[in-house]
């Protein structure tokens, strides 16, 4: 018999969950891959795409890092035992990760906002960060830096013709 191929479109049905919000309120200062403690029908509906993470945040409570306001949408398939869709989930982190982390969050003027949510072989990953409040005035200045580099890159562009 002959062996089955695999198909080239057998690869992951999406790449990662991105929270769009992030890079433009906050200032990233240092990242860390967190593991996330989840039920079944959770990971089936993060492998669908169904999760949005674009309002949570991380909380240091009773000393665990916990995850507030992610949405997974409730599996479609699941039964009576399927999750809640806003429930809070703990952080995995290793020990010295973790006090890093209460110590700025206790000193004030940071926050922990998850950037992305992917897969890293068969578990699920949460990228966040220790981040910084933007000013408007702070906005401002990315949007006009931005405007400046796409001018530049459409003069090189029409110079190069």
């Amino acid at each position: 018999m002959a062996a089955a191929k695999k198909k080239e479109s057998d690869g992951p049905r999406f790449t990662e969950i991105r929270n769009s919000k992030a890079l433009r309120d906050y200032t990233v200062d240092e990242r860390f891959e967190a593991g996330i403690q989840l039920k079944g029908t959770e990971v089936k509906s993060i492998r669908a795409g169904r999760a949005q993470i674009s309002d949570a945040f991380g909380r240091f409570e009773k000393g665990e890092l916990w995850l507030h306001g992610a949405y997974i949408e409730e599996y479609a398939f699941g039964n009576r035992f399927n999750h809640d869709a806003r429930r809070i989930r703990k952080l995995l982190l290793h020990g010295h990760q973790i006090r890093k982390i209460a110590v700025a969050l206790a000193a004030g003027g940071q926050s922990l906002v998850p950037l992305r949510m992917y897969f890293k072989e068969a578990l699920v990953k949460v990228e966040v960060a220790l981040c910084t409040g933007k000013k408007l005035f702070d906005k401002r200045d990315d949007l006009k830096k931005k405007a400046e580099v796409l001018e530049m890159k459409k003069a090189f562009k029409f110079h190069r013709r």
